[in-house]
């Protein structure tokens, strides 16, 4: 049976629709700025960093729609609702770091070789000091969000929110060396190093996304907290089949539980809804399905139909001869 979704479900789904707003607007602050700084410096670990600025507004503009769309009640053509969509918003956010990547590290290998003057280092590093800033206040804003709602979508824009954050340090080094110590082939080699950074931290958004949309199931504590939480009433005296995975923030449970054959439908009936609300207190928004087995008595074995190839039915009175029975390529 389906229990629906208490409210603090619609409490997440509020705060992710913030955060997503908020990520959109630094996305667009952090474009403006690294271009001011690129236009000043001309340093190519600044145009690194402004090439992923302006994809994480890409991926940021998709987490803003896909969480949106996430979450949207279930209807008729999506009866288990439309969470799997903060899946493929981080299968989007790992393609456009992974592309990212492919660029930063080909401009730095390319400056590596042919290495250009950094100019206007002090804009530069102001920049990158004012971005890392941030950077790292919206990281900590996503990471409040995230206890609150568990989002695939958001954990994906924040990881490169981090990954940036790890970056720009290594930009601020770069280009600081460049400016300062006359050195502008570190400038490129920290592009290069960003690049390296981005690949590794799509890579886990991919996996990530990967196991949500092939049903992984649950973390092993998940399902034994939620094993634990129906064996608290001693009625029910087993559980078997259980099964678990997540659309979206929202998880998936589907059991068997052992319960007195003796008992009456409506009794049974009630020892499942508390179960159901068991794990709800612990699980908040959870979609659970149990099923009642009685204990002891195995299932009936479904009776095999009748093989035409070696009975003969009863012949009936007056009755029209069987068809013959086609024989095609596979039988």
């Amino acid at each position: 049976m389906t229990t629906p979704a208490p409210a603090p479900l619609e409490d997440a789904h509020l705060a992710t629709r913030r955060i997503t707003r908020l990520s959109v607007g630094v996305a667009v602050v952090l474009i403006a700025l690294k271009a001011f700084a690129l236009g000043a410096s001309g340093s190519v670990s600044i145009l690194a960093s402004l090439a992923d600025s302006a994809l994480d507004l890409a991926a940021s503009l998709t987490t803003f729609f896909a969480v949106r769309w996430a979450a949207a009640p279930p209807d008729e053509d999506h009866r288990y609702g439309h969470g799997k969509g903060e899946a493929l918003a981080a299968l989007v956010q790992a393609g456009l770091v992974f592309a990212s990547a492919v660029f930063i590290g080909w401009e730095g290998l390319q400056r590596i070789f042919d290495p250009r003057p950094v100019t206007a280092g002090a804009w530069a590093v102001g920049v990158m000091v004012a971005a890392m800033a941030i950077t790292g206040w919206l990281v900590w804003m996503q990471t409040q969000a995230l206890k609150k709602t568990g989002s695939l979508a958001v954990a994906g824009d924040r990881a490169h929110y981090a990954a940036d954050l790890a970056a720009n340090a290594v930009v601020l080094i770069g280009v600081a060396s460049g400016a300062f110590l006359g050195a502008p082939g570190l400038d490129a080699a920290a592009g290069v190093v960003v690049a390296v950074w981005l690949f590794w931290g799509a890579t886990g958004m991919l996996r990530a996304a990967a196991d949500h949309l092939l049903d992984r199931a649950a973390p092993q504590a998940d399902r034994a907290a939620v094993t634990q939480a129906v064996l608290a009433d001693p009625r029910v005296t087993g559980v078997h089949q259980l099964r678990t995975r997540m659309v979206g923030p929202v998880m998936m449970i589907q059991m068997h539980v052992d319960l007195d054959g003796a008992l009456t439908l409506d009794a049974a009936h009630a020892i499942v809804v508390e179960a159901e609300r068991r794990v709800l207190a612990r699980f908040p928004g959870a979609d659970i399905l149990i099923h009642a087995d009685p204990r002891g008595r195995p299932l009936a074995p479904v009776p095999a139909s009748p093989d035409p190839t070696t009975e003969t039915p009863a012949e009936t009175p007056n009755a029209a001869p069987a068809a013959p029975v086609a024989k095609g390529p596979w039988s």
